[in-house]
């Protein structure tokens, strides 16, 4: 999920029980952080280095950023039926099989010198996604004591700002030195590298038992699981709009040339706000999603009424990092909670509904630059964000509540 998406995977009734007593396994985490780190950062790289992407493959700046929605269309086009398909599968088996199809998407898409066949890799990387986004959170679960469930979560989802606050930012240096194309190998190394991590270090786990799964639509039927997924969707959708094209904003504003520093300072507080999101999620979890859209509001107001000059920028991406950062965890542990015994359902649902909003976010975001151009992003952000705050605000019983266990 990038940017990031978010999870789910099975955790056998007395997984929790099993793991009492013990701390966190932070190398084996560790491991997973940088399996969310290649997945985010396979998702959202085009976004730093989009114009001279586009350059390269002839193509225009919108159809160069629907990488981005090819990416977020077979994530949200798999997730349900490979959760479904590769239920049995050892839990290790599938994240390394996810790793490796990284690997070779990402090495496509740095040789490739044809838009189609660079969309076919982008494609091939969200299937890869589709498997690693239904796994990693709840692996990550599993592998805690349930007190330390949310910083074991917490933890692993780091490598989404870490992928934002520098990958990003790296992959747009090395994009304007050298060649785009080497910060996509850049990438396949380093799944490669993740690899071997995996096998060294994270424990495996069985699947599931077939005739242990679970209907997947039923989970709409739990009170508070579509609330969450409504939150998802829009605030999804919104930070997507903006994001996907950031370069290109930008470039609108005259600062072309400062978006590795612009997506330096919103990474860097996106990883404040993970851990602000980390540390306090187990009793604060719907105050926390209520500031962390209101930052986001904040910073798309920033951009709309103050971008004329260019300090305000870096308020703004200050202000949309602190406020998106935890939202991955946020989301996630929110739809885990409510979902209740259909938790695997309702999180699988979740990563479709996820990755949905982002190929949206990716169509809608190029139609507008086509249509009203750049400047309308981030007046689109706070129309879109007005009901994710009503939904929270009202969802009080169930799916944000005002308490948790």
């Amino acid at each position: 999920m990038s940017t990031q998406s978010p999870v789910g995977t099975t955790t056998a009734p007395d997984d929790g029980e099993q793991a009492e007593g013990r701390g966190l396994p932070v190398l084996a985490l560790l491991a997973l952080t940088t399996a969310v780190f290649v997945t985010s950062l396979t998702e959202t790289l085009p976004a730093g280095v989009l114009p001279a992407m586009s350059a390269d493959l002839g193509v225009g700046e919108s159809a160069a950023g629907q990488s981005v929605t090819i990416y977020a269309i077979a994530t949200a086009l798999t997730a349900i039926p490979l959760t479904a398909a590769t239920a049995a599968w050892r839990r290790r088996r599938l994240l390394l099989t996810a790793m490796a199809a990284f690997a070779v998407a990402n090495t496509v898409t740095a040789l490739s010198s044809a838009y189609l066949l660079t969309m076919a890799g982008r494609f091939v990387a969200g299937v890869a996604a589709g498997l690693a986004w239904a796994l990693l959170a709840g692996y990550a679960r599993r592998m805690a004591p349930v007190p330390l469930q949310g910083k074991a979560i917490a933890l692993v989802m780091t490598g989404i700002p870490v992928a934002l606050s520098l990958g990003v930012p790296t992959g747009t240096f090395v994009g304007r030195v050298f060649d785009w194309r080497v910060a996509f190998l850049a990438m396949s190394a380093l799944a490669v590298v993740v690899i071997g991590w995996i096998v060294a270090t994270v424990p495996d786990h069985p699947g599931r038992r077939p005739e242990g799964r679970t209907r997947i639509l039923g989970a709409l039927s739990v009170p508070g699981v579509p609330p969450v997924l409504f939150v998802t969707l829009l605030f999804v959708l919104a930070h997507t709009l903006l994001y996907a094209y950031v370069a290109t904003f930008l470039d609108h504003l005259g600062m072309g040339d400062s978006t590795d520093l612009v997506l330096l300072v919103f990474g860097a507080t996106s990883m404040l706000g993970i851990w602000i999101v980390g540390a306090r999620i187990h009793r604060r979890l719907r105050a926390l999603t209520i500031g962390s859209a209101l930052l986001v509001a904040a910073a798309a107001a920033v951009l709309g009424l103050l971008s004329g000059t260019h300090p305000p920028v870096y308020v703004a991406a200050a202000l949309w990092g602190l406020g998106w950062g935890g939202v991955p965890t946020l989301l996630q542990t929110a739809v885990g909670d409510a979902g209740g015994a259909r938790a695997d359902a309702a999180q699988a649902m979740l990563v479709t509904l996820w990755n949905a909003a982002m190929a949206a976010g990716g169509v809608i975001g190029g139609l507008l630059l086509d249509g009203i151009g750049a400047g309308s992003f981030p007046w689109a952000v706070l129309v879109l964000l007005v009901p994710v705050l009503g939904v929270v605000v009202s969802a009080r019983s169930h799916g944000f509540p005002s308490r948790r266990g």
